[in-house]
């Protein structure tokens, strides 16, 4: 046979098996991270999982500084769902705010915090879930619910994972 080999049969079997996987995860739409891109592919993870933990509360009780499983507030729903997607928050929507990144409004992924402002800083918290709206437990008297975003005065922040 000469100075030249033949590829082995091992050989071509890991090529065609490696343009088998790319093919398969083309096919099936699956997402590969590329370097330094698996911090914000785990938030999106984190904040997904938060945001459907949110929606299966939804008609569980008001009850300001509830943090749950069966009452909440506003900050005490989104403390609860981030934990239970294994991210810890801290307690108020203040605090939460501190702790999130800000970023612009038309950055905003379903499953980023949103924040109202009033004069005296933070009032209210909830996870936002597209189409300018989110899931939150507004007051005393009401249920979680997914509601429209009633103002402009509002910031988003995104939760690290």
């Amino acid at each position: 046979m000469g100075a030249h080999k033949r590829p082995s049969r091992l050989s071509r079997a890991r090529a065609v098996s490696a343009s088998v996987s790319a093919l398969t995860l083309a096919a099936v739409g699956a997402t590969v991270v590329a370097p330094g891109g698996a911090a914000d592919a785990e938030a999106a993870t984190v904040s997904t999982a938060a945001l459907q933990i949110a929606a299966s509360k939804a008609g569980a009780p008001y009850q300001w500084g509830a943090t749950g499983p069966y009452r909440f507030d506003c900050s005490g729903l989104t403390q609860y769902s981030f934990k239970r997607a294994g991210k810890e928050l801290p307690r108020t929507a203040q605090q939460q705010y501190n702790r999130t990144r800000q970023i612009p409004g038309f950055s905003r992924e379903q499953g980023d915090l949103v924040f109202f402002h009033g004069r005296g800083g933070v009032y209210h918290v909830g996870i936002y879930a597209g189409g300018n709206k989110i899931w939150h437990a507004p007051k005393t008297g009401s249920v979680v619910r997914l509601e429209r975003i009633w103002t402009r005065s509002v910031s988003y922040g995104r939760v690290n994972g």
